[in-house]
């Protein structure tokens, strides 16, 4: 009973993740704008000095060219890189549902099934919440070193050429990660996915729970695609709000370029939270935010909805 949880979970995780990747990667380089190429460093952007024959001067680089918004940014991305690169980092996508979103959804599954009232068929709230909570964050220590390779991976199309990092697929980002950085780069930022993790799951799979039974409850719909988008929708709101600030620092801490012998841009999360504040101010937590929305949103559509189809399929397992 408890396995049928983690595959129900993972085939619906794994359907939303894939539909709703070239979304995830707009919001990911949403998220790094603001930031030099690679470095952390906020940009003011000194372009290289051009020479002449007596003088060297410096120009600044514009800031509007840098400041995209998500369908200009898309847009940007397809013609610079072809189509093809709004589905970069996709195996690491894969990787990252199968690992994480498995392991969160069945375990949660696992809590509500222990926790719900069997007579009202009702889990409190704050329970819901716990569970959440305790779901995500296990799910997400198993799921960080796919997380930092899809982030690399999404990013790597903004980097100058000769910095690129090329990785062929998230095999490839793990192991090269491991050979270059060492072992603990694959839990770079794990603090902050394991936070996001335990902020998105208990805001996503509570709500949900939460309005689904409250459209029921007041018999405004009945259970079905209607309820089933509806909570969802809700739900993947309640989620973006919570988690976008959490999430464009564990973006940047993860797409940092430490150079062997050179102290790494950010210390930690707080110092690139403050760094972030300090340079571009504190909307700048919620950079990326209508892309956090347009994909948490659909993402979360696709996942509950394909997950009431993929139990009605498996119910008789």
């Amino acid at each position: 009973m408890g396995v049928k949880g983690f595959v129900e979970g993972g085939i619906a995780s794994i359907i939303a993740g894939c539909s709703t990747h070239p979304l995830d990667l707009i919001k990911v380089r949403m998220q790094l704008q603001g930031e030099a190429s690679g470095s952390g460093v906020p940009s003011q952007t000194v372009r290289p000095a051009l020479a002449s024959a007596n003088h060297v001067h410096v120009q600044v680089a514009p800031p509007v060219a840098s400041r995209a918004g998500p369908i200009a940014l898309g847009v940007r991305i397809v013609r610079q890189e072809g189509l093809v690169a709004l589905f970069s980092g996709i195996s690491a996508t894969v990787l990252r549902q199968t690992l994480y979103s498995t392991t969160r959804m069945g375990i949660y599954d696992m809590l509500k099934k222990k926790w719900t009232d069997p007579n009202t068929m009702n889990m409190p709230l704050g329970k819901k919440i716990v569970a959440g909570l305790i779901a995500g964050g296990i799910g997400a220590a198993v799921g960080n070193p796919a997380d930092v390779a899809m982030v690399r991976m999404q990013a790597d199309g903004r980097l100058p050429p000769a910095q690129r990092r090329n990785y062929k697929s998230v095999v490839d980002a793990i192991t090269q990660m491991t050979k270059n950085e060492g072992v603990t780069s694959l839990w770079r930022g794990s603090s902050l996915t394991v936070n996001r993790a335990m902020l998105v799951t208990a805001s996503q799979l509570a709500s949900y729970d939460e309005f689904k039974e409250m459209i029921l409850g007041k018999g405004l719909m009945n259970d079905g695609l209607g309820t089933h988008v509806t909570a969802s929708f809700a739900a993947g709101f309640v989620a973006a709000v919570v988690t976008n600030p959490v999430d464009v620092i564990k973006t940047r801490v993860m797409n940092m370029k430490v150079e062997p012998g050179a102290a790494p841009t950010y210390s930690g999360a707080l110092d690139c939270a403050m760094k972030t504040i300090k340079a571009e101010g504190p909307m700048a937590l919620y950079k990326g935010f209508i892309p956090t929305i347009s994909r948490q949103g659909p993402f979360t559509i696709v996942l509950f909805v394909t997950l009431e189809q993929v139990r009605k399929l498996l119910k008789d397992f």
